[in-house]
């Protein structure tokens, strides 16, 4: 095999690379010893000069570019593919070459698109050396996901490491006492299906098409639905149109929203009626004459109250929400036996290091505990830590994820538990659109796909009859952010929040959004809608963690299992159904506790 210094040349031009006719003819050897060709053999140049931002090709480079590419990446290659047989046949060049000319292509257009410190070094694998199931379970999970392969900076957490407050039980809600804290893994019978109301989102969408008319036929269909439930639960006869005047009391529907482009507040609240009753009109509310209140934007609410002049409603009462009711388990669910859940939630690495340290915790206890069912919320690769937002990883967001997830799924295996992943808005490399479709788990092995379930953001999701509705949105931060409440007594917001989130029936009943939320409205209406109250609630949050009894749902924030450079928390759950005594309904959850990584 030989190569043109011509060529080369001419190459070099097309990207603005002049060198001297030694350097050419030193670079047409390279070629030759390699097993090169000239388009290819520029091509991971220019990517190594680009990534090391050397502007000008000398010796020193082409020494460098020698060592550091050539000799540690592609002779490894090359030499492997022949060590067996001794000479490598024209057939065996070809698939090699194939191979190599593909990488070079990802290199290349790495190297523009996320910059690294230093050079790229990533390892070619032929079609018959990728990571396979054989050698991936012999493998730890600390050699499974070592971060120096995507990312120049490797350096454990020093303040992650020192911590002295492992396993610490910062909270705990239920009978914990007696409870082992260890399942069964794979030896119970599970049965896990999402639910959907009427169906759960299953793949991806095209999004980014909806119009202003869309949305609003949205918020008006969740008005007028809210509003006949709480018409008949609470027999009202009729509701009145908001801008008609009237002297004796009347009853309002429609969607609580603000009068200014600030912050929601006593003095700024309107009322925007529904199409039916008010074909959309809004009036101000005066709520100096209610006691109690907690309001926030897009609440749908039915308020009674004076409004003599049709321009101002004085409120004088308001009436509460009605959840849905509870899932009644069917012979499908099979016999509930007592479950263990372990429950957490992303960033699963410090802020100052991508050595995933926290997540290899949590398999070590998985392994540990061996739970039923582990649900793990993203984000899985954090799109606000600070070296995918400088671009500092020298692999795709997509290989590194696929990683990390490899890496759970593999290094979980001894224990049997069921994983389910629930994406998150700030996954960086999945579809930043609410509703988010579930991640894609295609090339599992079978034994796998028996254990392994991705659902969507948000999802209900039934454990052996027992729902669980799950959501990685950080809801509880921002619907804090924006209501307001007047109490007589002493009042939780925590409880005010979840207690809005089930009577609205919704995953997300808050609008305006939050400014970085983008929501897809029609398919939000689908498959973000609650179908029943659930049994327990997981929202995780930057909010302080807890678990609660919200109208009979156990509501539980697991934390983040990291937060910022120290570790944080995550979340476990006993599960038991116990004996009905009448009509009394018992929470399926006998125990549960928040733990400190």
């Amino acid at each position: 095999m030989s190569a043109s210094t011509q060529q080369l040349a001419e190459e070099l031009q097309i990207f603005g690379l002049d060198c001297e006719e030694v350097l050419i003819e030193k670079l047409a050897e390279l070629c030759v010893l390699y097993g090169q060709n000239e388009e290819g053999m520029v091509g991971e140049l220019i990517a190594f000069c680009t990534s090391t931002g050397k502007a000008r090709l000398t010796p020193e480079v082409l020494s460098t570019f020698e060592h550091e590419i050539l000799s540690k990446r592609l002779s490894k290659t090359w030499h492997g593919s022949s060590k067996d047989s001794g000479h490598a046949g024209a057939r065996d060049i070809v698939s090699i070459q194939e191979l190599i000319e593909v990488e070079e292509e990802e290199t290349l257009l790495n190297s523009y698109t996320t910059p690294s410190k230093g050079p790229q070094k990533r390892a070619i694998t032929t079609p018959e050396t990728p990571l396979t199931k054989r050698s991936l379970s012999a493998r730890s999970p600390h050699q499974l996901l070592s971060p120096s392969s995507f990312s120049p900076s490797a350096t454990p957490s020093k303040k992650y490491n020192s911590r002295n407050n492992r396993g610490e039980v910062v909270t705990t809600f239920g009978s914990a006492q007696g409870v082992s804290w260890s399942g069964r893994g794979g030896a119970g019978s599970i049965s896990l299906k999402a639910l959907g109301c009427p169906e759960p989102l299953t793949g991806r969408y095209k999004s980014m098409f909806q119009k202003l008319p869309d949305v609003r036929e949205v918020l008006t269909c969740k008005i007028e639905e809210l509003g006949s439930e709480l018409k008949e639960h609470y027999r009202i006869e009729a509701f009145t149109p908001l801008l008609v005047p009237a002297q004796e009391p009347v009853t309002l529907l429609g969607q609580i929203g603000c009068d200014s482009n600030g912050k929601l507040n006593s003095q700024s609240v309107v009322l925007e009626g529904d199409r039916e009753h008010s074909s959309g009109a809004q009036i101000p509310v005066d709520l100096s004459e209610l006691k109690e209140y907690s309001l926030f934007p897009g609440q749908v609410v039915v308020m009674e109250g004076i409004n003599t002049t049709g321009r101002k409603l004085v409120a004088t009462k308001l009436y509460e929400g009605v959840p849905l009711p509870f899932y009644q388990p069917t012979e499908e669910d099979g016999d509930f036996e007592q479950t263990m859940v372990v429950v957490a939630c992303g960033p699963y690495t410090t802020s100052d290091s991508f050595a995933y340290e926290p997540l290899l915790d949590l398999i070590t206890i998985i392994n540990r505990d061996r739970p039923d069912v582990c649900i793990l919320f993203g984000p899985f690769l954090d799109a606000k830590h600070e070296q995918v937002e400088n671009c500092l990883l020298t692999s795709p967001f997509e290989d590194v994820f696929k990683q990390c997830l490899r890496t759970i799924i593999e290094g979980t295996r001894s224990s049997g538990s069921h994983l389910v992943f629930v994406p998150s808005l700030r996954d960086v490399h999945h579809e930043p659109v609410y509703p988010q479709p579930p991640f894609s788990c295609s090339d599992l092995s079978r034994e796998d796909k028996k254990r392994v379930l991705c659902v969507s953001e948000p999802c209900s999701l039934s454990v052996n009859g027992v729902i669980f509705s799950l959501t990685s949105t950080d809801l509880l931060f921002h619907m804090g952010a924006e209501e307001i409440s007047s109490s007589s007594g002493t009042s939780d917001r925590f409880s005010r929040i979840l207690k809005h989130i089930l009577t609205q029936r919704s995953y997300y009943p808050l609008y305006p959004p939050q400014e970085d939320m983008a929501i897809d409205y029609e398919n939000f209406y689908t498959y973000a809608q609650l179908p029943v109250t659930p049994d327990i609630f997981i929202v995780p949050s930057e909010l302080r963690y807890f678990v609660k009894d919200s109208l009979g749902c156990i509501c539980m924030n697991p934390g983040r299992l990291t937060k910022g450079q120290v570790g944080g928390t995550f979340g476990r759950l006993y599960l038991r159904r116990l004996p009905v005594a009448g009509e009394a309904r018992q929470s399926p959850c006998v125990a549960a506790q928040v733990v400190r990584i």
